[in-house]
């Protein structure tokens, strides 16, 4: 039976600790701790290890298959001037559909911009570059902004953006260092626009990926470009009527056909991180629950209650109170359990949040009822 309280938002809170949030990463990537989610007994209460992220490799199998999530953060944070000047703080989210060289950005301050208004980005040793606000959007309360007309897509504006820009890092992250360029980069990041990190594969080192592959686990890639909607806060406390904002993914046939041949020969599919899963589950959805190739936006909430369709086992970070990552992350394994094993961890003095530490939920302590079929 259902629990009611799974469908309330305010179920999903819990009281971290200040300095409990990660503020730089650890080195290497693999020295991360590792919360291991043994499978369940009675009740809620947590039974775990406590290893690295190092370790995970004696976790996974031969013939398992990782799911990496091989999108690259774009340097969007951007300043800028009015022609008065006064500052203006640019983050660039996505290509506004239908303008050449236009881009749906956040604005800092927000009110004083209007339709019409000139800028000049600014960067240290670069020429000022004049902009032009050309719209906004109501859903966001983001403004449209007119950058040359051939920076048409991610890869076109990323030059310009290297050259004026910083990387976006979360708000709650107050340490910025010049090693964030590449440091809030996973290690196979390859396609660029996102505009904040899938985490969890940030602990991914290439010496532990290079273990990880020796004994004998498959890596395949999906691409998600993490947007606004993973860290836009929840406002409605009926989780029965959530909606997210959409997201868009590729799903290739090469990561079709690799999951299909470790499903065939019995392997596990394991999603690094969360965005992997969200790629791998919302377009099964479009699909009646079947694997097919898809690119494009997708809109999924997967939340306590939800059975999965391809993903079997995760390897996460700690996330944040009344988000939807936490909603995702209580799919697998119930929303008491993961608030206790949370409670452990901040117990046990686990750093939280994008530079933080990680969960490995093996396939086995998974909730039957969510498990793929």
């Amino acid at each position: 039976m259902p629990d009611p309280a799974d469908l309330r938002l305010s179920s999903y809170d819990f009281a971290l600790p200040q300095e409990r949030i990660a503020q730089r990463p650890v080195e290497p990537r693999h020295a991360a701790r590792l919360l291991v989610v043994d499978p369940a007994g009675a009740g809620p209460s947590p039974q775990a290890r406590h290893l690295s992220a190092w370790d995970l490799q004696h976790e996974l199998r031969p013939g398992d298959l990782l799911v990496v999530n091989d999108t690259r953060v774009l340097r969007a944070r951007l300043k800028a001037r009015r022609p008065g000047g006064g500052a203006v703080e640019l983050l660039v989210l996505e290509p506004w559909p239908g303008g050449s060289g236009q881009w749906l950005c956040l604005a800092r301050p927000a009110k004083k911009l209007r339709p019409g208004d000139r800028l000049e980005v600014v960067a240290e040793g670069q020429p000022p570059l004049a902009v032009a606000v050309v719209g906004s959007d109501a859903s966001t309360g983001g403004r449209i902004v007119q950058f040359p007309p051939d920076c048409a897509d991610a890869a076109a504006l990323e030059p310009l953006l290297v050259q004026y820009g910083a990387i976006p890092l979360p708000p709650y992250i107050h340490e910025h260092d010049a090693s964030d360029n590449e440091r809030y980069q996973t290690r196979y990041a390859a396609r660029p626009g996102a505009v904040a990190a899938p985490t969890a594969g940030l602990h991914l080192s290439d010496e532990l990926l290079s273990a990880i592959r020796e004994r004998g686990v498959g890596v395949a890639t999906t691409t998600l470009h993490v947007g606004l909607g993973t860290f836009r806060p929840i406002e409605t406390e009926d989780l029965g009527a959530l909606e997210l904002h959409s997201e868009w993914v590729d799903v290739s046939p090469a990561l079709v056909e690799a999951v299909a041949a470790c499903r065939a020969a019995g392997g596990r599919v394991i999603a690094i991180g969360t965005t992997s899963v969200r790629s791998l589950e919302a377009v099964a959805q479009l699909h009646g629950g079947e694997l097919r190739p898809h690119t494009g936006p997708v809109n999924l909430v997967i939340q306590p209650g939800y059975r999965f369709a391809v993903v079997q086992g995760l390897l996460t970070n700690f996330h944040l109170p009344r988000s939807s990552l936490l909603l995702l992350v209580s799919a697998l394994i119930g929303r008491e359990r993961l608030l206790a094993l949370y409670a452990e961890a901040i117990e046990r003095q686990y750093r939280f949040f994008s530079y933080g530490d990680a969960m490995w939920i093996a396939p086995e302590a998974v909730l039957p009822a969510a498990r793929p079929a």
